[in-house]
């Protein structure tokens, strides 16, 4: 029954995790905006680059989705 949970768990933070990270990086990119530049420019940058693999991700699964139908 564990394993059933962890395989789920798993496929979510494949599909997700990375979608997740660009968010809360977004958030601390917003709360560090006029505070601290170069802390903001990095998140910025985590944000862009944790945004567009997420999407590839989710791509990525949704494609291989279709094919094994």
């Amino acid at each position: 029954m564990s394993d059933k949970s962890s395989s789920k768990l798993e496929k979510w933070h494949a599909k997700y995790g990375a979608v997740v990270t660009a968010l809360s990086c977004l958030g601390s990119t917003i709360i560090s905006w006029r505070n601290n530049w170069i802390l903001t420019c990095f998140l910025g940058i985590g944000v862009l680059n944790c945004g567009t693999i997420g999407i590839f991700d989710i791509k990525r699964t949704i494609t291989e989705g279709n094919n094994q139908v």
